[in-house]
C-alpha cells in the first residue's frame, strides 16, 4: 500500500486523491466517481482559470457532467477574506451545482469555507504546490482583521497535475517546500510536548505526515528546477500534511511554534513593502527561527536545571493574565494572549512535576530530537537553494521584530512548543542573548 492509499485510508473527509503527470484529463472521471449524477461549477480566478479552470471546464464537458457558468473571481489582489467567502456563498445558493475549486491556497480555502456554508462536498484542483491545505480540514480566512481557522471539511476529491503544479511561478514552488519543511520543528515540537505529558503522539498521524519527510525534502535543486520527481515528492508530502490533519483534526501534524510566529505576524498586519508575505515564507523564517532555538537547548545542561528557581520565578494565573494583557494592549486582538496562555497555564506544583519529568527524560529526548532536527545551516542552505527567505530582513522583519517575536508568538496559541519549555525553565532570555547578541545568528548592532 503506498503512503497515498494508507492516508487515505485514514481520512475523515477526502475519499480520492489522482496524482500525477496530465492529470488534467481526468478531472471528469473523477467528478463523477465521486459526484454521481451532480452538476459542477468551475470555481477560479483569472489566472487560475487559465492556466488550469478552462481545461477542468472543458473535461468535464466532454464526460458529459451538467456545468453551470464558472465563476470567476474578477478582484486583482484577491486573497482569502471573508467578504469572498459571502461573495462566492451568494453565487452558490442560485444552484445545487458542485464547486470545483481550480487553484492554490486561496482558490481551495475560499471554495472549502463556502462549500461548507452552503452544505455542499467540494473537489479541487491543485495548481501549485504551495501549501498543504488541500487536504486539510479547515480553512485559513481574514475575518474582521484577523486570520482565522474556520472548521470546515477538506475536499471529497483532489487532483494535482504535476504538469501544472511544475510550471508555477518558483516563489509559489519554494513558499510550498518551507511550508513542508516547518513538519521538522513541528514533530520536534509535538516530540517534546508527548514527553512531558502534555499531548501524546498520535502514531498514525505522525506516521502520515513524518515517514519520508526528510526524503520529500532532500531536492531543494531539483524542486527549484520544477523537475518531476522532486515536485511530485513535494506536492505529495504536501497531501500528507493534509491529511494527517484530516485524521486528527487539529493541525498539531504540521504546526508548531514556527507557525505562531507566522500567525503572529498575519495578525498584526505585517506587510514587507506594503505587499503580503506568503505563508511559506513567513514560515520560512518561523522555522530556522525555531531551529535555531532547539540548538540553543540542545546546548543547555538540563540535568542541572534548577527547578526550585523557576517554580519561584513563575508566574500565578493573574500575573500571567496581566502580562498578556499589556503585551497586546495596542492591537486589535487585545484578549487573546490572556485567552490561550491561561488555557496552557499551570500552578508551581504542576510545573514543579513538568519540569522534573523534562530532566528524567532528558538524555532520550534529546537523542530524539537530534534524530528529528535538521541543522540550521543545513535548513538554511536548503532553503535558498529552493529559493525561499532566509534572513528575516527579506520579508520586511527587523531583527528586534524578530526577537519581539520569540516572545510574543507563544502567547497567541494554547498549543505547547518549545517557546513554552523556554519560559518554564527560564532560559528564554538567555537563549534570545546568543542568537541576537554580539557573534549571534541575528546579531543586533546597537
Amino acid at each position: 500500500m503506498t503512503k497515498i492509499e494508507n492516508a487515505l485510508q485514514s481520512a475523515n473527509d477526502t475519499q480520492a486523491l489522482v496524482l500525477g503527470w496530465n492529470t488534467l484529463e481526468q478531472a471528469g472521471v473523477l467528478f463523477k466517481e465521486q459526484f454521481p449524477g451532480k452538476e459542477a461549477v468551475v470555481i477560479a480566478d483569472r489566472t487560475t482559470y487559465a492556466v488550469a479552470g478552462e481545461k477542468v471546464y472543458a473535461n468535464l464537458k466532454k464526460e458529459g457532467i451538467k456545468q453551470q457558468p464558472s465563476f470567476v473571481f474578477q478582484a486583482e489582489d484577491l486573497y482569502a477574506e471573508y467578504t469572498y467567502v459571502e461573495e462566492l456563498v451568494a453565487s452558490l445558493q442560485q444552484h445545487d451545482a458542485i464547486p470545483v475549486a481550480v487553484g492554490s491556497g486561496t482558490i481551495n480555502d475560499l471554495s472549502k469555507l463556502a462549500s461548507h456554508l452552503v452544505g455542499r462536498p467540494y473537489m479541487c484542483v491543485a495548481t501549485a504546490a504551495s501549501m498543504d491545505g488541500y487536504t486539510a480540514f479547515g480553512a485559513s480566512i481574514t475575518a474582521q482583521g484577523a486570520k482565522q481557522t474556520f472548521n470546515c471539511p477538506a475536499p471529497r476529491a483532489c487532483l494535482a497535475d504535476i504538469e501544472t503544479i511544475s510550471n508555477a511561478p518558483r516563489e509559489m514552488t519554494s513558499s510550498g517546500y518551507a511550508d513542508l519543511f516547518a513538519k521538522i520543528t513541528a514533530g520536534a515540537d509535538w516530540i517534546v510536548a508527548d514527553k512531558l505529558g502534555i499531548e501524546a503522539i498520535d502514531r498514525q498521524a505522525w506516521t502520515i505526515v513524518q515517514d519520508g519527510l526528510h526524503d520529500a525534502l532532500a531536492d531543494p535543486q531539483g524542486v527549484r528546477s520544477g523537475e518531476r520527481e522532486a515536485i511530485t515528492a513535494l506536492t505529495e508530502g504536501l497531501m500528507l500534511g493534509g491529511f494527517a490533519m484530516q485524521w486528527l483534526q487539529s493541525s498539531r501534524p504540521a504546526s508548531g511554534a514556527e507557525h505562531q510566529f507566522s500567525h503572529l505576524w498575519n495578525m498584526e498586519h505585517h506587510l514587507n513593502q506594503g505587499e503580503p508575505v506568503s505563508h511559506g515564507f513567513q514560515v520560512a523564517i518561523g522555522t530556522l527561527s525555531v531551529l535555531a532555538l532547539y540548538e540553543e537547548f540542545l546546548k543547555t545542561p538540563v540535568a542541572e536545571l534548577d527547578i526550585e528557581a523557576c517554580c519561584a520565578a513563575w508566574p500565578t494565573a493573574e500575573q500571567q493574565r496581566d502580562k498578556a494583557i499589556e503585551l497586546f494592549r495596542n492591537t486589535d486582538f487585545p484578549e487573546i494572549g490572556a485567552q490561550e496562555s491561561l488555557a496552557k497555564h499551570i500552578d508551581n506544583t504542576a510545573l514543579a512535576r513538568q519540569l522534573q519529568c523534562l530532566k528524567a527524560s532528558w538524555p532520550e529526548l534529546k537523542e530524539a530530537l537530534a534524530r528529528q532536527l535538521i541543522p540550521f545551516t543545513e535548513a538554511k542552505w536548503r532553503l535558498e537553494l529552493v529559493g525561499a527567505p532566509t534572513y528575516p530582513e527579506q520579508i520586511g522583519i527587523s531583527r528586534h521584530y524578530l526577537k519581539e517575536t520569540f516572545i510574543r508568538a507563544q502567547y497567541i496559541r494554547r498549543r505547547f512548543t518549545l517557546l513554552d519549555i523556554a519560559v518554564r525553565t527560564g532560559y528564554l532570555d538567555t537563549w534570545l542573548d546568543r542568537l541576537f547578541g554580539k557573534g549571534g545568528i541575528w546579531e543586533i548592532s546597537h
